[in-house]
């Protein structure tokens, strides 16, 4: 059956991961700046503007396992491939990252707990931002039960608005209700909520409706990509205030004002990956009609090796902290070193990431094994496609 390139679907992988790396870039460089002053001050309050990233790379990986998987029900076969191109992954950048640590003396970590460090760490997800890789792998659990409701209930329409509804409860509990409840004798997996595949139930939904009804969502978005964009815009800015109301009159800390589990941010949220989806339309137009090829090039590249950009990230972003701990400089000076920071991470990240998928065997790390017996479970990757035939029946090739 012909199939169509999803260039959007590059550009999206693209902006999400990039602005993850906005968002720990810059948390970089606020911890260099003074306890209290107002640069730091303001800084944390722009905060949440970007804080988005998380629940955008939520709604692309049920978007793409949906588009890859919706019409293929040889689940053994899926299991065996997802959770080999995750897993590894996951086990050897815990393992890489600790015995880095230990190698540097890091506080806390030692060659005598290297064993029990690394057990609690492929439990809990909890180092080195591999909880995502951690919620993916329960995703992949609970990927067989989201296509038999898509098959089986009629009205996707309502059962995407129900989870939304359901996403509403839980962040709202989340915030408000939930820190006034004794979790003690709570079993970790509902007391971690950060890594609780229930806690982003919503995205993965979004995500895999948009890849069932591919062409309508296209036509929404390209319809109201307008008042999509303003409204993001708008949200955006008014997550500045909204810190701030978090931190004076509900007297939140910061780690809590910031989170990206309260109603406000799945609002804007959502408004804001529709608005992404909409520009990854405009960008694969663009493509058609005149885009410098370079420029087509580095973004498809950049989304091939995304996933093991942000597998690596914490090595980029580590080189940056030791950089920025051998300078002392007034904080004005850090916000303006920022956006260089920021393309250094970058071009280490998106390096070492290239360096894997070309040399092997390094590409186990990324999840795309050269020559090693694992590749029988990742087949080469292919452009992003939907069927040209059925619309409604969209089909990926990639994670």
């Amino acid at each position: 059956m012909a199939k169509k390139y999803l260039h959007e679907v590059d550009m999206m992988r693209v902006f999400f991961i990039f602005g993850v790396l906005l968002n720990h870039t810059t948390t970089a460089f606020i911890q260099q700046m003074s306890t209290g002053g107002t640069t730091k001050t303001a800084l944390l309050g722009t905060h949440l503007l970007i804080h988005f990233t998380r629940m955008g790379f939520m709604f692309m990986t049920g978007l793409v396992l949906t588009l890859n998987y919706y019409h293929r029900h040889q689940w053994g076969r899926f299991f065996q491939k997802r959770f080999a191109g995750s897993g590894w992954p996951y086990l050897l950048w815990n393992g890489l990252y600790l015995g880095l640590a230990v190698l540097i003396g890091a506080p806390s970590y030692h060659w005598a707990t290297f064993w029990s460090d690394y057990a609690d760490m492929i439990l809990h997800g909890n180092a080195w931002y591999m909880y995502y890789i951690l919620i993916t792998l329960q995703l992949y659990l609970a990927f067989p039960l989201i296509v038999w409701l898509f098959k089986h209930v009629k009205h996707h329409e309502l059962m995407v608005g129900i989870s939304f509804l359901l996403q509403l409860s839980i962040v709202t509990w989340i915030k408000y209700l939930m820190p006034g409840v004794d979790r003690s004798q709570w079993l970790w997996w509902f007391r971690a909520y950060g890594v609780n595949i229930f806690t982003y139930q919503f995205y993965f939904m979004l995500g895999a409706y948009t890849s069932i009804h591919y062409q309508q969502a296209t036509h929404f978005v390209t319809a109201h990509l307008r008042s999509l964009t303003i409204a993001s815009v708008t949200l955006g800015i008014g997550t500045i205030p909204y810190y701030f109301w978090n931190r004076a009159v509900l007297g939140l800390d910061h780690t809590h004002a910031v989170s990206p589990h309260q109603p406000y941010m799945l609002v804007y949220d959502t408004i804001v990956i529709l608005a992404v989806f909409g520009l990854g339309q405009k960008f694969a137009a663009w493509r058609e009609h005149g885009m410098p090829t370079w420029f087509a090039t580095a973004i498809h590249n950049a989304a091939i090796v995304s996933f093991g950009v942000y597998l690596d990230q914490t090595l980029a972003l580590s080189v940056l902290r030791g950089a920025l701990g051998l300078l002392s400089l007034p904080d004005w000076t850090w916000v303006v070193l920022i956006p260089f920071g920021y393309v250094a991470v970058i071009a280490i990240a998106v390096g070492i990431a290239w360096f894997c998928y070309k040399v092997p065997p390094f590409g186990l790390l990324i999840g795309r094994p050269q020559w090693h017996v694992l590749a029988r479970n990742r087949r080469k990757r292919t452009p992003a496609a939907v069927p040209t035939a059925t619309p409604t029946a969209a089909k990926n090739a990639t994670e």
